[in-house]
């Protein structure tokens, strides 16, 4: 809430000249109407109230209290109220979070089943799944803190990662959340973006909670969802300034107070954004001032010249679309395209919307991933290269993808999330060109399948018989072929731990 009133603000303050305008008419014509309307100067008081006409027929309202109420509302509209931006289509709706497990043996503790350290990858394992798209780090700590894994996208792998986290795969015994939280700040360094950090603990050390009362999160939110049984909480948590505290639940109402505190972070790194545009909230204001208009069409309160006033902007405003039917006398394109994108019907609104950037934004929804990306190619914006590198990819064009991101680079140099997806292409191309020429069976060479081949010309050597595939065979993929190796991911990150920690005494 706090964060919202910090960031109100008018996008076009000039317009709010107009409320003390409207204020200062609207005491003029008040003060006459309630003023005496005949001059009974002279004479007797009885007298005077008997010629007096209306004496007693005060309203309470008059009709230029409602000209006074539209005006003042259309004014504050015009002005612009904002207080948060509007977030590429494109990109992530959350604030990047960074995760801190836990990992003792006093997770495995039992008195939530089927334990604490199992409840609580459940729960991480949930909510990365409810913030499809958004990027996640990991960090495991006990006697030390590790990076398990960067900010990524993939919740495939993180998965893996938390299966493997063990008090076995800790390298030293103890509590250290302090580091933990200096590791989790540097990895929100490197995302250049306000974020969160998550703690998922059972308890912390008297002594690690007084360097986080001392520590500064550098605007960071903690949050720290406790793994306890009901009942118990961990009170040295309640000193921390600005934290949020989440009690773990058998249902989800948890993660439900995790995403209201993980979306304040979200908001507050929209409001760090220079990038993004404000969103203008001033249609919110159009709704009571047209119930307020529809007072006028009643008797005795009909005003033609306060009608002729207001109306007269948007009499002066070049109309941008010929009217073809009712909605284009009250909506405009982009409006009825919006609606259109809030229904899902994202063909429709691919046509509607007068926005180029909107319109492709739109098609691509649709899957119309060759016609967004042209409408993206002919936009000079560093956004719009990036959303024609996603179009293109999508339509398994990775050479002009790659361009693409490229050229979004070159009008904003740095932009994390395109230097990602160019090299993301470029795998993809290298993995596709590759697998392009294993597939290769030799027929251009003049070599077949059952051929016999010898190693050198000489014809010394072994032979080798290339065999047909057998009908029905497929190549294993890369999902299959990961599950194939026998790794065991305990001991993996134990070992990479255990190399951490002597580089790091060195």
């Amino acid at each position: 809430m706090f964060d919202t009133l910090s960031l109100f603000h008018f996008l076009r303050p000039w317009w709010l000249i107009a409320v003390p305008l409207v204020l200062l008419l609207w005491y003029l014509v008040r003060r006459r109407l309630d003023g005496p309307t005949t001059d009974t100067a002279g004479l007797a008081p009885h007298l005077a109230e008997a010629l007096s006409v209306g004496a007693h027929d005060h309203r309470r309202l008059h009709p230029i209290d409602g000209f006074a109420c539209v005006g003042v509302l259309l004014a504050l509209a015009s002005a612009g109220p904002t207080w948060s931006k509007l977030p590429n289509p494109l990109i992530a709706y959350t604030a990047p979070l960074v995760v801190a497990l836990k990992v003792t043996p006093s997770m495995e503790e039992t008195d939530l089943a089927p334990s604490r350290l199992e409840r609580a990858r459940f729960k991480i394992s949930d909510l990365i799944a409810s913030r499809a798209g958004a990027r996640t780090a990991l960090v495991a700590y006990a006697g030390s803190a590790h990076r398990v894994a960067p900010l990524t996208e993939d919740a495939n792998i993180l998965r893996p990662l938390l299966e493997g986290l063990t008090p076995q795969a800790m390298p030293v015994d103890g509590d250290t959340a302090s580091r933990a939280l200096s590791l989790a700040q540097d990895v929100l360094t490197d995302a250049e973006t306000e974020g969160a950090i998550l703690f998922v603990l059972d308890d912390m050390d008297p002594a690690e909670a007084k360097l986080f009362e001392t520590a500064d999160p550098n605007g960071t939110q903690l949050i720290f969802l406790t793994a306890l049984p009901p009942g118990q909480s961990l009170t040295q948590l309640d000193r921390i300034p600005n934290a949020t505290i989440v009690q773990m639940t058998p249902d989800d109402s948890d993660l439900a107070q995790l995403d209201r505190a993980i979306r304040s972070a979200y908001v507050a790194a929209l409001g760090q954004d220079d990038r993004l545009q404000w969103h203008d909230r001033g249609r919110l204001l159009a709704i009571p001032a047209a119930l307020l208009v529809l007072l006028w069409f009643r008797r005795g309160w009909t005003m033609r010249w306060a009608m002729v006033l207001l109306l007269l902007p948007l009499m002066s405003t070049p109309g941008q679309a010929r009217a073809e039917g009712w909605r284009d006398w009250f909506l405009t394109p982009d409006q009825q395209g919006q609606i259109a994108m809030n229904r899902k019907e994202y063909s429709a609104a691919g046509g509607l919307f007068q926005d180029r950037y909107l319109s492709g934004y739109a098609k691509y929804k649709a899957g119309e991933y060759a016609d967004a990306a042209t409408i993206f190619a002919a936009l000079k914006t560093p956004e719009a290269a990036f959303a024609e590198g996603m179009a293109r990819i999508r339509n398994r064009e990775y050479r002009p993808a790659i361009a693409a991101f490229e050229r979004a680079l070159e009008l904003r140099p740095d932009w994390p999330e395109a230097e990602h997806n160019l090299a993301l292409s470029k795998e993809i191309l290298e993995y596709v060109e590759t697998t392009r020429e294993q597939s290769d069976t030799g027929e251009d060479s003049g070599i077949g399948a059952d051929d016999v081949v010898f190693d050198n010309e000489a014809q010394r050597g072994s032979d080798t018989t290339i065999e047909a595939a057998k009908e029905g065979a497929a190549p294993q993929t890369a999902d299959q072929w990961i599950s194939s190796i026998d790794t065991d991911m305990t001991k993996f990150l134990r070992s990479r731990f255990l190399i951490e920690n002597q580089e790091a005494e060195q």
